[in-house]
């Protein structure tokens, strides 16, 4: 059989980015086009961040022209779509009625109470909370300017102009403005009390269904074939998920960039009380994909140490090993804190004895080095008080950890993180969003109309680059409990 390719496209803040993949997870093309972004305050006072949805058409359109030319086109087997989690546009019968509202828009926060009371029964229900920058409070403020609106997500922009005409979004990129992920509708009792009609919000299908063939106009444009199949995909932090191979009950990867996301596969419904916790539905299996975001995170080290010193003091790390004085540090820049618990006045800390000081005198009283150190392992630590807030709450935690993000180019911090966890760490050779949306292309042509078999498909696909395993560490594990007894001692743990 010719080896087949598929192609997945992710549209992130910053950027699309499209990856050619073939059938043994080997990258055959990739292009990239910068998105451009329009931030300001309201005259309420809240933040705006907007983007032009026709901007995300065409970027989209020369990502993949940029990898068609590099592939033969008649093994391009389907095409799948994720996208900023939250960003949606109100469109007419004369096109678009307002910009792209980007994910982290402010404009809906002061409906989110209203929002969360109407549907508290729900919400509770689906085992989450209606945040301030969701989608649906941003909804009901779009709506309150443009009644006549209909909704799309991101995603729905995109895939609508591949294949031509308006398509269906998916469950996953649904969940924050509303969508019942349990029953499968949107909830029309707490959607009309709000003032949003559901017939103004897209059909709902599965992450992998088949949305139609590629239009004719952009098979021209691109170069890629018409009826190129064009399937359902998800949210970004999903997607990247499925590229680092996590997608069995069980399985978590944890992605350290600028913050820490953690996202793992369990075979049911995770509540969690505190609201730090949701889940997406899965394509496969009737399985959840629960997981949060930490404010803390790799971003916090440009706080206590310059960037251009990294890599020296890595160095350090490396051939001598964490300073006797490493402090023990609670690593979070600026003030809130949304997973493993939700306390929006936390505030980083370090411990000098057991009097807290401020992150801002750490560098200065310990030295860079140790600094370095500290916050690292203090994002480690947060990182194991994640996973355990979840097996307290019933997740299975039990299968393989992959980790990904810009912080596992550092080999020293993964090797701290795997001693901190005490359970091996793989870090899979591709595990962006659009690699992982590829996955889900070649899954759902796999399936033939049925359930994606993600996992068959990431076995053939996902290939890891390194397996960290664990040391031992008495002192790391000492550092852990005063950690731990420090966030318990501010009242900050419930579970």
């Amino acid at each position: 059989m010719t080896e087949r390719t598929w192609i997945g496209v992710d549209l992130g803040t910053q950027s699309v980015r499209a990856l050619a993949v073939d059938d043994a997870g080997g990258l055959r093309a990739e292009a990239s086009r910068p998105l451009q972004s329009h931030r300001d305050r309201g005259a309420d006072g809240s933040t705006r961040h907007e983007q032009d949805p026709a901007s995300w058409c065409a970027a989209v359109d020369e990502v993949l022209a940029e990898v068609a030319g590099r592939v033969d086109v008649g093994t391009v087997g389907g095409i799948a779509v994720d996208a900023t989690s939250g960003t949606v546009v109100l469109d007419g019968a004369s096109g678009f009625l307002t910009a792209g509202v980007m994910y982290d828009d402010g404009r809906g926060a002061d409906r989110a109470a209203r929002a969360q009371e109407a549907g508290a029964e729900t919400w509770s229900r689906l085992g989450h909370r209606i945040g301030g920058t969701w989608a649906l409070p941003t909804v009901m403020a779009l709506l309150d300017e443009h009644p006549d609106g209909r909704v799309r997500h991101q995603t729905d922009v995109v895939t609508g102009h591949l294949v031509g005409r308006p398509t269906a979004t998916d469950t996953s990129t649904a969940l924050k403005t509303g969508y019942d992920v349990i029953e499968g509708r949107w909830p029309a009792e707490v959607l009309t009390a709000l003032g949003v009609d559901p017939a103004r919000l897209p059909d709902v299908v599965l992450p992998g269904t088949r949305l139609g063939g590629l239009a004719e106009a952009v098979a021209a444009t691109t170069g890629l074939r018409a009826g190129t199949p064009v399937v359902a995909g998800m949210t970004d932090g999903c997607a990247a998920q499925i590229g680092a191979g996590a997608v069995a009950p069980g399985t978590w990867n944890a992605v350290l960039g600028t913050t820490l996301v953690l996202k793992g596969v369990t075979e049911g419904l995770v509540h969690d009380p505190t609201g730090t916790v949701y889940s997406h539905r899965g394509p496969q299996g009737g399985w959840w994909l629960p997981g949060g975001a930490s404010s803390t995170g790799a971003g916090v080290l440009g706080d206590v140490v310059p960037a251009d010193r990294f890599d020296a003091v890595t160095a350090v790390l490396r051939e001598e090993g964490p300073p006797a004085a490493t402090p023990v540090v609670y690593p979070l820049a600026g003030h809130g804190e949304r997973f493993p618990f939700a306390v929006a006045d936390a505030e980083g800390f370090w411990l000098d004895g057991d009097r807290a000081r401020p992150l801002a005198e750490l560098a200065a009283a310990v030295g860079e080095t140790a600094a370095f150190a500290g916050v690292c392992e203090g994002v480690a630590f947060v990182e194991r008080l994640c996973l355990e807030h979840l097996e307290t709450l019933g997740a299975d935690v039990s299968g393989t950890r992959t980790i990904s993000g810009g912080a596992t180019r550092n080999p020293w911090w993964n090797q701290r993180r795997a001693d901190v966890a005490g359970v091996p760490l793989q870090r899979p050779r591709s595990a962006e969003p659009a690699f992982g949306m590829a996955v889900l292309a070649r899954a759902a042509a796999d399936a033939d109309g049925g359930e994606p078999d993600l996992v068959a498909a990431a076995a053939a696909m996902v290939r890891v680059d390194e397996t960290v395993e664990p040391r031992a560490d008495a002192a790391l594990e000492e550092r852990y409990g005063r950690f731990h007894a420090a966030i318990a001692g501010r009242g900050w743990l419930t579970t």
